[in-house]
């Protein structure tokens, strides 16, 4: 199995809501329907205020390229200003089951 599972948390920065995230990636879901080896994204919110960002790729490779190019080719992205910065957490494996 060579898919991979890429996991970001994170905060949104004070006065941001989920539903202002969710509008400031427009830009950002265009460009992974693009992206080589994307398979999925899902965005969840905890009661904690945490967002969860999953994407999952068809190689682990794919999703490494794909989180350079999004602080690259999409560094203007207003979804950036959305993000505390400083509670990022990012992590991209390989998986290692699956049941559909």
């Amino acid at each position: 199995m060579s898919e991979a599972m890429e996991i970001t948390t994170f905060q949104l920065v004070k006065g941001k809501t989920i539903k202002d995230f969710i509008a400031a990636n427009v830009d950002v879901d265009a460009w992974l329907k693009k992206q080589p080896g994307f398979i999925l994204r899902r965005i969840c919110e905890g009661k904690d205020g945490w967002v969860i960002d999953m994407l999952l790729w068809k190689s682990a490779r794919d999703g490494q390229r794909a989180a350079a190019g999004i602080m690259t080719e999409l560094s203007g992205s207003p979804v950036h200003a959305a993000i505390d910065q400083s509670t990022v957490d990012w992590t991209i494996q390989p998986c290692r089951h699956r049941l559909s």
